[in-house]
C-alpha cells in the first residue's frame, strides 16, 4: 500500500506511474474524500477548541458561584457533534484504505517502460538450448509414455489441472524439494520454515492477494481463511504487526509448501500438462531487508535462484520485467525463464521482487535503528526458488532420450539413491 500523504501530494506522478503499468484508475473520488477529511478534521478541531475554552470558563464560573448549566448544556450538544464527525472520519479513513489497497505499487526509476512481455529486457543467459536429433516431445506425452504422470485420474479424483505423479515422477518431484532446500538453507543463508498452508484475510491484505486478487484464491466455505497461492504469503505474514530490529536485518527465510489458485481468467492458457495447475508445489524465498539495502538484497535473491537451474544443467535467462508486466506489489522483478524444447519459447519459474515497503505498510512491519529512532517500514522481498512442475517440465523435456527414457541430472542423482535415467 502506498503512503496516503504521497498519493495526496503527488496525485499526477501516482497517475503517470500506473497508466505506465498499463492500468487506469480514477484518483477523484480519493481526491475528493481526502478534501473532505481534511474539512472534517478542521471543524473538529474547533470544536474541542471551543470544549477546552468552555471547560475553563465553567470552572472559573464554579469557583465564583455563577451557574454554568447552559454552558454545559451548550458543550453537550458540542460533544454529541465531535463524536458524529470522529465516526464520519472513522468511515472516510476505512474507504481512503480500501481505495488504496487497490492501487497498485509505484515501479522503481530502473523498470524499463513498456505495455506487454515484450518490452521486458534480458539481461543474462545461461547455458546453451538442447539440440535433439529427433522431434522433441511435450513433458505430458513423456510421463504419460513413462507412467510417472497421471492427469486423466488427476482429473476422475479432483477436477482438469491436477496431476497424480507416480513412481519416479512422485521421486523426482520429492529430489527438487529437498535439493532446492539444501541449497538455500546450507550454502545462500536462509532459514527453513514450514508455514501453516491456510491463511486469513489480514495476511492476504498484507501481501496484496485482497482484495483486488480475491477471484484467484480458493476460499474455505463458512471461514475466513484461504488456502495460500504461494508461501509469500505466510512467510511474509511472519512478522505482521512487529517492530524489528534494524540490526537484525536482512532477515531471510525458505519454505517448501504446496499452493492453490483458482487460475481465474486464464481459460485456454497452457492448460496441458503441468504448467498451470490449481495445486502445484513451490519452495519460496523471502526476505526482510533495510531500505537502503534491498535492491542489493534483489540481486542476491535472484542469483540464489538462478543456482538451482545452473545445477540441474538447464537453459534460462533472466529478464527485468517492464513496467506493465509487473505484479500488483512488485516494485521491480527479475523473471527466470527456463527454455522449454517442445514450445520452442521460454517460460517463467521464478519472480524475484523487491515490493519496498509497500506489503510492509499493508501488514505494518517496521524495524528500529534505536531505542529513540522513529520506527520505519521494512522492505519485503520474495521469490521462487523454484517451481517444482515446472521445473519437472523442464527436466522431462530438456532430458529426453529418443528411446523414450529421460536422464536425471547428475546433481538430482544423490536425492534419487543414484538412479541414472528413468527407463522408458
Amino acid at each position: 500500500m502506498l503512503d496516503i500523504k504521497f498519493v495526496q501530494e503527488n496525485q499526477d506522478f501516482v497517475m503517470k506511474k500506473v497508466v505506465s503499468r498499463g492500468l487506469e484508475i480514477d484518483l477523484d473520488e480519493f481526491m475528493k474524500l481526502s478534501q473532505e477529511k481534511k474539512e472534517y478534521l478542521k471543524r473538529v478541531e474547533d470544536l474541542r477548541y471551543e470544549v477546552n475554552k468552555a471547560s475553563k470558563l465553567i470552572g472559573q464560573m464554579k469557583k465564583e458561584r455563577r451557574d454554568p448549566s447552559s454552558i454545559i448544556s451548550e458543550m453537550k450538544k458540542v460533544s454529541e457533534e465531535i463524536k458524529r464527525l470522529d465516526e464520519k472520519l472513522k468511515e472516510i479513513d476505512e474507504e481512503l484504505r480500501n481505495l488504496l489497497l487497490n492501487i497498485p505499487n509505484i515501479p522503481h526509476e530502473t523498470v524499463p517502460e513498456g505495455q506487454g512481455p515484450e518490452a521486458n529486457v534480458e539481461v543474462r543467459k545461461f547455458g546453451e538450448k538442447p539440440g535433439f536429433s529427433f522431434t522433441p516431445k511435450p513433458h505430458w506425452d513423456i510421463g504419460k509414455k513413462l507412467g510417472i504422470l497421471d492427469f486423466e485420474r488427476a482429473a476422475k479424483i479432483a477436477g482438469s489441472r491436477f496431476a497424480v505423479y507416480l513412481g519416479a515422477g512422485a521421486r523426482l518431484e520429492r529430489a527438487l524439494i529437498n535439493f532446492m532446500l539444501d541449497i538455500h538453507t546450507k550454502e545462500t543463508g536462509y532459514k527453513e520454515v514450514i508455514p501453516p498452508f491456510i491463511a486469513n484475510e489480514a495476511s492476504l491484505i498484507g501481501t496484496g492477494n485482497l482484495p483486488k486478487f480475491e477471484n484467484d484464491l480458493f476460499k474455505l466455505k463458512g471461514y475466513h481463511w484461504y488456502m495460500i497461492p504461494t508461501a509469500e504469503v505466510p512467510l511474509t505474514n511472519l512478522y505482521q504487526g512487529e517492530t524489528l530490529d534494524a540490526d537484525s536485518l536482512p532477515k531471510r527465510f525458505v519454505a517448501y509448501t504446496p499452493c492453490f489458485r483458482r487460475e481465474a481468467g486464464s481459460y485456454g492458457k497452457d492448460i496441458r500438462g503441468l504448467i498451470r495447475q490449481h495445486q502445484f508445489n513451490k519452495v519460496e524465498l523471502v526476505s526482510f531487508a533495510l531500505p537502503e539495502n534491498s535492491y542489493q538484497e534483489l540481486e542476491k535473491m535472484t542469483l540464489d535462484a538462478e543456482e538451482v537451474l545452473k545445477r540441474l544443467g538447464l537453459h534460462y535467462r533472466v529478464v527485468v520485467l517492464c513496467t506493465a508486466d509487473l505484479g500488483f506489489s512488485g516494485a521491480k522483478t527479475y523473471d527466470l525463464e527456463l527454455w522449454m524444447s517442445h514450445r520452442k519459447k521460454y517460460l517463467e519459474i521464478s519472480s524475484c521482487t523487491n515490493c519496498e515497503e509497500f506489503q510492509a505498510r499493508r501488514a505494518n512491519i517496521r524495524f528500529r535503528k534505536g531505542p529513540k529512532s522513529k520506527p520505519e517500514f521494512v522492505h519485503t522481498l520474495n521469490g521462487s526458488g523454484v517451481a517444482i512442475g515446472r521445473t519437472v517440465s523442464a527436466i522431462l523435456e530438456s532430458y529426453q532420450q529418443e528411446d523414450g527414457s529421460v536422464i536425471i541430472p547428475k546433481a538430482l542423482r544423490p536425492y534419487m539413491d543414484g538412479m541414472e535415467r528413468i527407463p522408458s
